[in-house]
């Protein structure tokens, strides 16, 4: 693997997080993070920074929080979530990232699950979700970080309460030598964060990560992508997931400037006006970019141009994938014409895409070869902190997740579940022995992933072990591939595998609903509403036409016998998501059991050949 780094201070070994902060303030650079305020887009030198944590941190430090104290953070992307991080394990605290999304009842079970007395948070919205369940918890001081007057109904808790700038603003600038000494002596098994599972198959759980399991993770987990001061991330994917906060210090460790984007439906604005030349996102979002260039292009006038040029960029592909620009004449006529407006939506200076979170699916990958887009596909858990694989500039193979980093081991069960060994592996999950010890098994971390290992070195997950659908039949059908080759559609939103335990497998489908409405008014179909849509005969022989060109790529077994529409959006918001946009199938089947029992009973004779 190439492990090539052009700045000498990111070369340099780091066994903590402290390491990161002070080498990253040691680094001094005059755009370390930007932030958007009134329309522009400011820079925060690495000197501001270090004075904003080291206020934060001697605040806290008068507080009377110390090694071992859990700090929760509840907040949106923005400059001061990392502030509140690193000026928590200065003192050897141990942070408890929040998803913004969770309802007020999911954020007092996991506050006082991990015993937080201390927590930031980002705006009024937040703080009154905090305030409604504060006789619920420990909390005893609030930070928030929007500038807020604690008077009329916050009157009753301006003691507790205190806005970020009334910390960053005022006091000395550097840590001081009792809070600098702390923080050089915390040590790679000393307790960084506590980070609560999604919840895709059941109840949170807080895996248990150290300085040193992130630590030798970051070290390895980007060798060979050249990361470099003067370049550009994007951070937009929520810093409570694993995957971005280590994102986040993997940049600030080789002096990549971050631009936080708060809100998701601020991005495509933000990558044009920030045009970063680093792009790490979860497989939804490459979904939702491939739909619309799909939609967009549906509507030019120019549709047999788009159509040429992807045909065009098919035959490169594989000089793509290899990294490689072609040089025919045809490719560079299709590049200027089609494949550079793009590109143009992400920005337009993108020098590494990176996906993680979720399987990709090969023929989105392929898509994005095709229009001149290669994408670095990763894998990893919470657990591990995160990333086992990842596909590198220097090794690259689509289809699979990469090869190993150089620091861990992984095997196969007999099983086929992915199992991994060591430094970046967690201590187990907060105040449950018995998880931790169904988890980690001599060692070896049981990823609940199944998959192999190609003779090369690469690694391919095919599934997870819990998704896995049984037939009556006894056959099994892994739904993520399936799901994938469904989403590819752009007029399939989600698609959720059904079958396990019933005589053939079917789909339930959450159409896309833009392109779906604009598809019917070309048709002259009426609705009033996405229920009266999704029921129209002529929608529903739509879908399942799109199911039946799906289906001649699959085994008997695996073909998909009925197609159940719903009229809902799946998303975080309501639960059918996690915040990380992967599909809670329990939510969901249980959400529509009447509708699946149904459509299973009247099942005598398949609709879909």
């Amino acid at each position: 693997m190439d492990s090539t780094i052009r700045d000498p201070k990111d070369a340099m070994s780091i066994a903590t997080l402290n390491d990161i902060f002070f080498a990253a303030v040691e680094r001094n650079l005059d755009r370390i993070m930007l932030y958007r305020d009134a329309g522009k887009w400011l820079p925060i030198t690495s000197r501001e920074f270090g004075r904003s944590v080291a206020r934060t941190a001697r605040t806290l430090h008068a507080w009377g929080v110390r090694a071992g104290d859990r700090v929760a953070i509840l907040s949106e992307n923005r400059p001061e979530w990392p502030t509140a991080d690193m000026a928590s394990l200065l003192l050897g605290a141990v942070t408890v990232p929040l998803y913004t999304t969770l309802t007020a009842e999911q954020t007092a079970f996991m506050l006082n699950d991990s015993g937080c007395r201390t927590i930031f948070l980002s705006s009024d919205q937040q703080l009154h979700k905090i305030l409604a369940i504060l006789h619920q918890t420990q909390i005893d001081k609030i930070v928030v970080m929007d500038a807020l007057e604690f008077n009329g109904d916050l009157a009753p808790f301006a003691g507790k309460c205190v806005t970020m700038n009334q910390i960053t603003l005022q006091g000395p600038e550097n840590l001081g030598a009792e809070i600098e000494g702390r923080a050089r002596s915390i040590g790679p098994d000393d307790l960084a964060t506590i980070v609560y599972t999604s919840g895709t198959t059941g109840i949170s759980k807080g895996a248990m990560l150290t300085h040193g399991n992130i630590a030798s993770n970051i070290q390895c987990s980007l060798l060979g992508f050249n990361l470099r001061p003067g370049l550009i991330s994007i951070s937009f994917l929520p810093l409570c997931h694993i995957t971005a906060r280590h994102v986040d210090f993997s940049m600030l460790y080789h002096g990549v400037t971050l631009a936080y984007c708060p809100f998701l439906d601020r991005l495509p604005a933000s990558l044009l006006e920030v045009q970063p030349s680093t792009f790490v996102a979860v497989p939804r979002v490459y979904e939702k970019i491939y739909a619309q260039a799909e939609q967009k292009a549906k509507g030019l006038p120019q549709r047999a141009i788009f159509d040429w040029a992807v045909s065009v960029g098919r035959s490169h592909q594989a000089e793509i994938l290899a990294g490689k620009t072609p040089t025919s004449r045809s490719w560079r006529l299709a590049n200027k014409l089609v494949f550079s407006k793009i590109r143009q939506g992400m920005g337009g200076r993108v020098e590494t895409f990176i996906s993680g979170g979720a399987p990709l699916g090969r023929e989105l990958a392929e898509w994005y070869a095709t229009v001149g887009i290669r994408i670095h596909e990763g894998y990893g858990l919470t657990e591990t902190s995160p990333v086992i694989a990842v596909n590198t500039p220097v090794n690259h193979r689509i289809g699979t997740v990469g090869k190993i980093l150089p620091n861990l081991e992984v095997r196969i069960a007999e099983d086929g579940e992915i199992l991994v060994r060591g430094p970046s592996v967690f201590k187990g999950y907060w105040n449950r022995p018995e998880e931790t010890k169904a988890a980690l098994v001599d060692g070896w971390f049981k990823t609940g992933d199944i998959g192999n290992i190609d003779a090369d070195g690469y690694l391919s997950v095919t599934d997870r072990k819990k998704d896995l659908i049984k037939t009556s039949g006894g056959k099994y059908i892994a739904p993520q591939p399936i799901e994938n080759s469904l989403k590819l559609n752009p007029l399939v939103g989600i698609a959720a595998l059904l079958g396990d335990r019933r005589k053939f497998p079917a789909v339930l489908v959450s159409p896309n609903f833009v392109p779906l409405e604009e598809w019917a008014r070309e048709n002259n179909i009426p609705f009033t509403s996405r229920a009266e849509l999704v029921a129209n005969a002529k929608v529903q022989a739509l879908y399942e036409g799109i199911v039946e060109g799906i289906n001649g790529n699959l085994a008997r077994f695996e073909k998909l016998k009925r197609v159940l529409l719903v009229a809902d959006e799946f998303t975080a918001e309501n639960g059918s998501m996690t915040p990380t946009m992967k599909l809670r199938r329990r939510v969901i089947e249980e959400r529509y059991r009447r509708q699946i029992d149904e459509l299973y009973a009247q099942a005598e004779v398949p609709v879909v050949p």
